[in-house]
């Protein structure tokens, strides 16, 4: 990778899981027109985040990633957004209380479209169209029209990511985030759950706190962190035409950044090390990610650390490990003593998703929530067991009463799934579900601050 690098030098080199456009014109014409719109997000924004991340590497910070699997043009609403951004806030409050750390809130959202696909046909009924590949690319409705890529949803995409952030940024600043409304964040149909009651003692306690501290005479609207918060976004760089179209210098340093998203991650089936994904991160600056399968070896993780973080910056490259839960306690200690070993600085976070998902005997591709919360356990298991830092989970999640997971607190059934399953893609965690999941991350964590983290069984429950 001695090469020069440039933001279209990945076009020099082999690429997987990107569409076949028909018309190469219209692609390029789209790309053209991209490239001169303005950026959703700004470098000294990635910077920020780079220094929190960096904050997280060495123990003093806790990385929440979350969001959907892949977002929706049908389902883009104010409402969705809200209760997308509130549920966030409710886990980053159970984790910062609970966990006694500052929490790092990183969206999957305003540019997680595009999705990578284990077939790129699909059968049914012996109809054999393309596989559907997320709305920035294809429909998934199943006609020859809907599943040909077009390259004018790229514009659309655009367009959808901006509404998002400008909400987004308003919802973080504009007092929606302030502390002193923390019993206004709860979820209606939370109201009767077990998650509820705990979540109104944790907001009586807080209340209580900020009742202290107005009675000493602070005054707590000027204090601007009590008042809002940073809420960052981040998405799969699997799209590389469109990422290329919105990397653009920094005019303060004169780097390249990725200004499509603050952080961007490489997906576990495009992270080859002489493709093209990985040779276009390697000259952004963002903070960037690296989704670690079962198939990754420890020589190999290394030599992309190599590639992708040369200089050791600390924020700069998150390891999302992804094995699934019966495979965790085996498949991650070795990437981790090689990292260790080598004094490779990074965050290391666990995806406890896509390695856990099932059919259902009622045909539902689902998750279960008793696998997803294994995998966290062994997540924080081994870096107890190795003496390094669970710096971090990263979620499929939605704020809406879906039922797409199985269990949790109201212990959705085979039965529950079609009840309001809604995803485009793969399942997500609901709100009370990932509210659940915040409360039990932040009992790991309290025992990983406290140094009593006792291995467990994988799929041992809580």
């Amino acid at each position: 990778m001695s090469e020069r690098w440039t933001p279209d030098s990945w076009r020099n080199k082999p690429v997987v899981q990107m569409p076949a456009y028909p018309d190469a014109k219209a692609l390029a014409d789209v790309e053209a027109q991209l490239a001169t719109f303005p950026p959703l997000v700004f470098a000294g924004e990635a910077r920020n985040l780079k220094k929190s991340l960096a904050r997280v590497a060495k123990g003093e910070a806790f990385l929440l990633q979350g969001g959907d699997c892949a977002e929706s043009f049908a389902e883009h609403g104010a409402n969705n957004i809200r209760d997308f951004f509130r549920v966030l806030l409710q886990m980053a409050v159970v984790l910062t209380y609970a966990g006694a750390l500052p929490v790092v809130k990183v969206g999957r959202i305003a540019g997680q479209f595009a999705k990578p696909r284990s077939s790129p046909m699909e059968k049914i009924d012996g109809v054999e169209l393309p596989s559907y590949r997320g709305d920035i690319i294809n429909d998934i409705a199943f006609t020859e029209a809907a599943r040909t890529p077009d390259p004018r949803r790229q514009v659309m995409a655009y367009r959808q990511s901006a509404a998002t952030l400008n909400l987004l940024r308003a919802f973080a600043t504009g007092g929606y985030a302030n502390l002193g409304s923390v019993h206004e964040w709860m979820l209606g149909f939370v109201k009767d759950s077990s998650q509820s009651r705990r979540y109104k003692e944790l907001a009586d306690r807080i209340s209580d706190a900020l009742n202290f501290m107005r009675a000493c005479g602070l005054n707590l609207e000027s204090h601007p962190e009590l008042r809002a918060t940073e809420v960052y976004t981040s998405h799969e760089a699997l799209l590389l035409g469109y990422e290329q179209a919105f990397t653009r210098v920094d005019s303060t340093t004169g780097d390249w950044y990725a200004t499509s998203g603050h952080m961007i991650w490489i997906g576990d089936r495009t992270r080859q090390l002489d493709h093209a994904h990985v040779e276009y991160f390697r000259g952004i600056k963002n903070p960037i990610g690296l989704k670690c399968g079962p198939s990754l070896k420890p020589d190999e993780l290394l030599k992309l650390i190599d590639v992708l973080n040369p200089d050791n910056e600390p924020g700069r490259l998150t390891l999302i490990s992804r094995f699934g839960a019966d495979k965790v306690a085996d498949g991650l200690p070795p990437l981790v003593r090689a990292v260790q070993r080598e004094g490779r600085v990074v965050v290391w976070s666990c995806d406890p998703m896509h390695g856990n998902t099932i059919t259902s005997t009622t045909g539902y591709k689902t998750r279960p929530f008793d696998r997803i919360l294994s995998e966290v356990k062994g997540f924080f298991n081994v870096h107890a067991a190795e003496g390094t830092y669970a710096g971090g989970v990263h979620l499929e999640m939605t704020g809406q009463d879906v039922t797409e997971c199985l269990g949790g607190a109201r212990a959705i059934t085979d039965e529950h799934l079609n009840d309001r399953y809604h995803t485009v893609c793969d399942p997500r965690l609901n709100a009370e579900q990932s509210i659940d999941m915040a409360f039990l991350i932040a009992e790991l964590l309290k025992q990983e601050r406290a140094g009593k983290a006792q291995p467990l069984p994988a799929a041992a429950g809580m």
